[in-house]
């Protein structure tokens, strides 16, 4: 169980917010959040994660439960009537009793049952594992998409910026006769085109924004200040190779762990299913009292009592425990197939993340190299044609190239983040993501 109660400790939300201050905000907290405030703020408001720890208690108390087949069973009982007889009523009669069981043996019937307590605890535990680390994944890919929706909002304002100056230049040289009104028009379009493009920008980031919010359980028209992240990147997952990673999954990913103790208690549940068959012995033990007013209250026989053994074994319940067991091991050989198959998709999972990340990286170095060299472009063209080396057109496909080229850049700086995000999910170790991030 140490891992279960590793990963709730390792996103308690109250890090950053008091419990109960967090989820009882109405507002976003004031200055700028880090993402790992973000995840915090988010773990403590949702709902979803809320639920899942909700049937991880229910599990464990229906486990503590199961304990109680190992203790005796003791119950009392009072009891007053009165009876009509020869159409009188008799005075009124009293008793009390106290009686006490215990199972001495019933060849492990009991320890199978709690051993399948056990594993179905155990399988809620990496249930709510898994819940966690697909809502922290959520908050990370919002996150990230809206510090690109930020930075698309920078761009468009540069290009904005590039575009007026272009204008500017067009008006000067057509006053002084040495381009076609043309190049002014020309120029008109590419600052009215420049400021679409910077109202889809914000339009753009006010959705991420809203989208961000809604995740962490706030009105999406209320506001929030991130940090950005920078350029470097330093997990685990860049060196590590496929099949390093492959076998960190195999330990760690919640999905496999709870697939496989829903198989133990699969198991345990048919080992019962059988056992239900054999006998069982158990220990019986008794005392009664009874107050009838025909006797003396200390007579002797009005405390009765009586201790024994009883063996018992079912002979025939209407082939109810046949078809019980018969359906347990069915279960059992479901429980199998699900966990080869959760197996089969992990796997899966982390070779295409490992590939996404790998392919993401790649990206990313061919924009900063196509962003370099727009970024030289645009500044020669916008120097030739002031000097009338170029034309207005020239200009403006520089420019176009170099806005593309900006937004190609941001959105590959990111989508690394995710994918990078995306290999820690697949291999069951987001929290090693989330904490690489501080230091980057």
């Amino acid at each position: 169980m140490k891992r279960i109660f590793a990963v709730i400790t390792a996103f308690l939300p109250a890090l950053a917010f008091g419990a109960d201050d967090c989820a009882t905000m109405r507002r976003v907290p004031d200055g700028v959040q880090s993402l790992q405030d973000v995840i915090n703020l988010g773990l403590c408001r949702n709902t979803q994660t809320a639920a899942a720890y909700a049937a991880m208690r229910s599990s464990h108390f229906n486990k503590n439960a199961a304990y109680s087949s190992y203790l005796p069973s003791v119950s009392a009982g009072v009891s007053a009537g009165k009876e009509y007889r020869n159409k009188n009523w008799d005075d009124w009669g009293y008793g009390a009793s106290i009686s006490a069981s215990y199972l001495i043996f019933d060849f492990g019937k009991r320890t199978a049952d709690m051993n399948q307590m056990i594993a179905t605890y155990r399988a809620a535990g990496f249930d709510y594992d898994e819940t966690i680390q697909n809502f922290v994944y959520g908050l990370v890919g919002a996150y990230y998409e809206l510090l690109n929706a930020d930075a698309d909002v920078e761009s468009a304002k540069s290009a904005l910026t590039v575009a007026q100056t272009a204008k500017n230049t067009a008006d000067k040289k057509y006053k002084a006769g040495s381009v076609a009104k043309a190049d002014v028009y020309k120029a008109d379009t590419t600052l009215a085109s420049s400021e679409l493009s910077l109202e889809r920008a914000k339009n753009n980031r006010e959705i991420a924004k809203g989208t961000l919010l809604t995740k962490l359980s706030f009105p999406a028209n209320q506001d929030i200040v991130i940090a950005d992240m920078s350029s470097s990147f330093g997990s685990d997952a860049e060196s590590e190779s496929i099949d390093e990673l492959i076998k960190i999954a195999r330990e760690k990913r919640p999905d496999l762990l709870k697939a496989a103790a829903n198989k133990d208690a699969a198991w345990h549940k048919r080992n019962a299913a059988f056992l239900k068959n054999l006998p069982s012995i158990t220990a019986s033990g008794s005392v009664s009292w009874n107050d009838d007013h025909l006797s003396d209250v200390y007579e002797p026989n009005r405390v009765n009592g009586s201790i024994g053994i009883r063996a018992s074994m079912p002979l025939f319940a209407g082939f109810a425990n046949m078809y019980g067991l018969r359906a347990a091991e069915s279960d059992y050989d479901r429980a199998k197939y699900n966990e080869q198959n959760t197996k089969n998709a992990a796997m899966m999972d982390v070779f295409t993340a490992y590939q996404n990340y790998k392919t993401a990286q790649n990206v990313l170095k061919q924009t900063q190299t196509l962003l370099k060299s727009a970024t030289e472009n645009e500044r020669v063209t916008s120097g030739m044609y002031k000097v009338g080396r170029a034309t207005m057109l020239d200009w403006q496909t520089a420019q176009s190239e170099l806005l593309n080229a900006q937004k190609q850049n941001n959105s590959a700086k990111y989508d690394l983040f995710v994918k990078r995000a995306a290999v820690a999910l697949a291999i069951g170790d987001i929290k090693s993501e989330i904490e690489g991030t501080k230091d980057e």
